[in-house]
């Protein structure tokens, strides 16, 4: 499959199996938290379907002007895949092998800089290759120490605009029918900022961990009516049955 414009020959072709991916550390500690954390969430309300994933630090790939071209988002989420699961064990490459991502996130560090990057020319730069070659819809550069959310939008120019986000300071995104926002607190021993989903009403998607504690307030809770009943039974004379 060919898509050209004038300035780009875009091919969306498997990635060469004697390609070598980069093999760079994550910049810290705190991204893989705050990227399992968006996934959890999902996870646990029944959002991923079994043709979905949300890579994280995963090669998403392309072929521009006959050069191949990989990036690794610190967190994405693809709607549906249609190659199998050890097809893209390497990397993924949009519309051979499925959906283009409708969210991409940069988480970031002090090495910050390269999420901004519009350079054109090889290798290109992750802003230009979000925008101008995959078009991924929504693009979100997260900076967990300030809690600063950018989210940008591709608008019917094909380029990227900075969204304001609602009364909640949250952003709704459309294809997900979720809302994106920051939150603060602990989780993994981390206290901090980090990125939350709400349903449209507003309430919050747990994390596992979240659901856990809450079933077992329940369960407690449950045990403590129970006894206070049969405790109220007994003082007028009825045993109550086991």
């Amino acid at each position: 499959m060919v898509v050209t414009s004038t300035d780009l020959e875009i091919r969306w072709e498997k990635l060469p199996d004697d390609f070598i991916l980069p093999d760079d550390p994550v910049d810290n500690i705190t991204q893989p938290l705050l990227a399992s954390a968006l996934t959890d969430s999902l996870q646990v309300a029944g959002i991923l379907s079994p043709q979905s994933i949300t890579p994280t630090n995963y090669g998403i790939c392309a072929t521009v002007n006959d050069k191949v071209v990989v990036k690794a988002p610190d967190w994405a989420y693809i709607p549906e895949i249609t190659a199998s699961r050890d097809e893209i064990e390497r990397s993924y490459t949009p519309q051979l092998q499925g959906d283009i991502p409708v969210i991409v996130m940069e988480f970031l560090s002090e090495t910050d800089g390269a999420e901004y990057s519009i350079k054109p020319t090889y290798p290109p730069g992750k802003w230009f290759f979000y925008e101008q070659v995959l078009k991924v819809p929504n693009y979100v550069i997260f900076n967990p120490i300030t809690g600063i959310l950018e989210r940008y939008r591709l608008d019917d120019s094909g380029q990227y605009k900075l969204q304001t986000p609602d009364e909640n300071q949250q952003h709704w995104i459309s294809e997900i029918n979720l809302f994106l926002g920051v939150w603060q607190g602990t989780r993994n021993n981390r206290s901090g900022n980090w990125l939350r989903w709400w349903d449209e009403r507003g309430t919050v998607l747990l994390w596992g961990f979240e659901l856990a504690e809450q079933e077992r307030q329940r369960a407690e809770l449950a045990t403590q009516r129970a006894e206070r009943l049969a405790a109220q039974l007994r003082a007028v004379g009825i045993e109550p049955e086991e």
